[in-house]
């Protein structure tokens, strides 16, 4: 006789195999499963192979500011369709759909501290639209400059971006010399400018402020570069060394001062805060 069936009435073969999802998650760099839980707690870094997963806007500000506390500016403006851009599928649309997760653009800025020191601090949101730079994104690094400047605070700036939005055009481009400004006037002042560079900052960003820092700071292994891999080899014909636009390559050819694990990140990031602004007083 057979056994009889111990599944809830409300249960289906799709409920019972999802039993412990969420629970463990498989690191992308080696592979192993682990709890996701203990990955969360170590801010994405897998504790076997220490591959850095993404982290979202709340990891970033609980990692490095006291508290996780940000008090945000401008977090109202949000980007337009100036052009009435469509690539099959209206600018429009696709700002709406982004925004139905809560996210306006794909930067906040605000003042927080960093390690007890008060920093303006700026953090792409990946997750919108690849964290592209349009003329709002633009618009609000200027202004975390500019602000930065007027209240002589030093600017920490956590780039991840797939570059310039395309759907903008050149008023996206635009941006890169608008930042660009910005952050020389900062420098006039001499403040402190700290880059840290997580996976992947590419494009515009990359070819404009991102790589400007007057302290680099890279995560290990994100890609980092203008144009990426496979389009270089396909432009030049040639095959690329490895590792190419690796933050170890790049800090091997100069362009990234430190490589430096999430782990450690805000405790190095206020070192270098308290050298630069003991120096720029």
């Amino acid at each position: 006789m057979p056994l009889p069936d111990k599944t809830p009435p409300s249960a289906d073969a799709s409920e019972k195999r999802s039993v412990g999802k969420g629970v463990f998650r498989k690191c992308d760099g080696c592979g192993e499963t682990t709890y996701g839980s203990v990955l969360a707690d170590r801010f994405g870094v897998c504790a076997e192979c220490g591959h850095h997963h993404k982290l979202d806007e709340a990891g970033w500000c609980a990692l490095l500011l006291d508290d996780g506390a940000l008090d945000q500016w401008d977090a109202e403006l949000c980007a337009r369709d100036p052009l009435g851009f469509s690539d099959g599928k209206p600018y429009d649309e696709r700002l709406r759909a982004a925004q139905r997760s809560g996210r306006k653009d794909a930067i906040m800025i605000g003042r927080g501290a960093l390690d007890g020191q008060a920093v303006a601090f700026g953090l792409f949101q990946f997750a919108f639209m690849g964290g592209s730079m349009g003329s709002v994104v633009g618009e609000k690094i200027t202004r975390l400059f500019e602000r930065a400047t007027d209240a002589r605070l030093p600017v920490v700036l956590v780039s991840a971006s797939g570059g310039a939005r395309m759907q903008e055009g050149i008023l996206s481009l635009m941006q890169m010399a608008k930042t660009v400004g910005a952050l020389a006037r900062h420098r006039d002042a001499r403040l402190p400018f700290l880059s840290v560079l997580a996976h992947p900052t590419t494009g515009g960003v990359a070819a404009s402020f991102a790589l400007l820092g007057d302290v680099n700071v890279a995560e290990p292994g994100a890609l980092i570069g203008f144009a990426g891999p496979r389009v270089i080899e396909n432009t030049i014909r040639q095959k690329l060394p490895p590792g190419f636009q690796r933050s170890e390559f790049l800090r091997s050819h100069g362009m990234v001062d430190l490589i430096v694990s999430r782990l450690e990140m805000k405790a190095s990031l206020g070192r270098v805060l308290s050298h630069l602004s003991g120096g720029r007083a």
